[in-house]
């Protein structure tokens, strides 16, 4: 086995392809095939799917991405080391929040900080940041409360009540709470399954005995509120993330609810040492 030969792999099975592998690599598209089928014969094993116009990995090409991904995790952490990055110079930290406002704070201090440092930003609901983080397609997640499965670390950075909100010319905008059952019987707009607000509010109304359903699906906050302001039904949200909108008005859920909502900053184990993913833990309290 060569090292020549698990970089094509590896920059294959991140890229998707042999032609943007080729691109990464400054290599041809044939000499990248070559080292991979290399690979796969000293080995006798099949590492891509090939027979459908786009690549695929095999079962046993994902379990080796897994092991290349900390192989070249550890590569560039070196290279870290070596160059000015290790002084924060220069880099890039990948962010993938649910809510961004939650990071406003922080990111404002890092900035400061490492002036050099390039910062991106997505978004995503809770379950889509843990799959980001795991395929090391984000550095650092935001997301609603500290998730429930093994492998990362973080912290809870706030928390805030979920509220109802409606139209301002909703009928509804004249009340001054809403009980939970009371969500039974209205038009709710609810974000796709992931949401940790979504998953509160149906495991509240569940424990209390009775179920609640959408009657409208959106996928993201934005599309939700939007669904919402135009007279499409009842929203859900943290206070917190409300924010300013004149065509909307919240309606806190009396507080035998319980429904609260934390915000947490998380990142993997296996990565906390990153010096970058250290740095920017750190001006988040993550010790």
């Amino acid at each position: 086995m060569r090292y020549a030969q698990l970089r094509a792999f590896h920059h294959v099975a991140v890229a998707g392809g042999f032609s943007r592998a080729a691109e990464a690599l400054h290599l041809t598209q044939p000499a990248v095939s070559d080292q991979v089928r290399q690979l796969e014969e000293s080995y006798d094993i099949l590492l891509f799917d090939r027979s459908r116009k786009q690549v695929r990995l095999t079962e046993a090409g994902e379990d080796l991405l897994r092991i290349t991904l900390r192989m070249f995790e550890a590569e560039n952490e070196a290279a870290e080391f070596l160059t000015e990055a290790r002084s924060l110079r220069t880099g890039h930290l990948r962010i993938m929040a649910d809510a961004p406002h939650h990071l406003l704070h922080i990111l404002a201090a890092f900035r400061d900080r490492y002036p050099g440092i390039r910062i991106s930003l997505s978004t995503g609901n809770s379950d889509q940041v843990v799959a980001a983080l795991r395929a090391y397609e984000a550095d650092v997640g935001v997301m609603g409360g500290m998730p429930e499965v093994s492998g990362l670390t973080g912290a809870v950075l706030d928390a805030s009540p979920i509220v109802a909100f409606v139209a301002r010319s909703s009928p509804l905008a004249a009340r001054s709470d809403l009980a939970l059952r009371d969500l039974s019987s209205l038009p709710l707009v609810l974000r796709e399954e992931g949401s940790k607000t979504r998953a509160k509010l149906l495991a509240a109304a569940e424990a209390e005995g009775f179920s609640l359903s959408p009657a409208i699906e959106a996928e993201g906050r934005e599309a939700v509120r939007e669904i919402v302001a135009a007279g499409g039904g009842v929203g859900f949200v943290s206070m917190a993330e409300f924010g300013a909108d004149a065509r909307l008005r919240p309606i806190p859920l009396r507080p035998e609810a319980g429904l609260m909502m934390e915000e947490a900053v998380v990142c993997l184990d296996q990565r906390r040492d990153v010096r970058l993913i250290r740095a920017f833990m750190e001006l988040a309290g993550v010790g």
